[in-house]
């Protein structure tokens, strides 16, 4: 009776290590946070970088990230939807910023279908704008 218990709890073991090993922790991208090419006007405004991390589980994009060196506290940041990557399009998404020059953004925004597939396409980027540049301080595109 006692190696059919020890049976029967290996085999519950297996079990439940074949159903983690199946489970999916969601699909991971990087960003990595700069200021676009400036013309001699912008050098006084902007300024900075970072770094995001975000992982779309589902159609739930969550984001994590932080920032520095910008020359203005930041003021928002937003997810955007390019028509291609490297090409700005228009904010689909809220995320939080630290209301300071250095410091973090999060959040998560729900996608739909065709957000899923311009993210996986790599047209969806994060914008985060300051008090001397409102339309933008630092951009990345979420990329695998």
């Amino acid at each position: 009776m006692r190696k059919f218990h020890i049976l029967l709890a290996l085999c519950a073991l297996v079990l439940l290590s074949g159903t983690r090993a199946g489970a999916q922790p969601g699909e991971r991208y990087k960003v990595r946070l700069t200021t676009v090419p400036m013309d001699g006007g912008m050098r006084n405004t902007v300024a900075g970088f970072g770094s995001a991390s975000a992982t779309l589980s589902g159609n739930k994009l969550s984001v994590t990230g932080t920032f520095d060196g910008l020359k203005s506290p930041a003021t928002s940041a937003t997810v955007h939807s390019g028509l291609a990557r490297g090409v700005r399009g228009n904010a689909i998404g809220n995320l939080t910023a630290s209301n300071a020059t250095k410091g973090s953004i999060s959040g998560s925004i729900d996608l739909t279908p065709d957000q899923v597939k311009g993210l996986r396409d790599g047209k969806l980027y994060i914008e985060i704008a300051s008090e001397k540049a409102p339309e933008g301080n630092l951009w990345g595109w979420l990329l695998k």
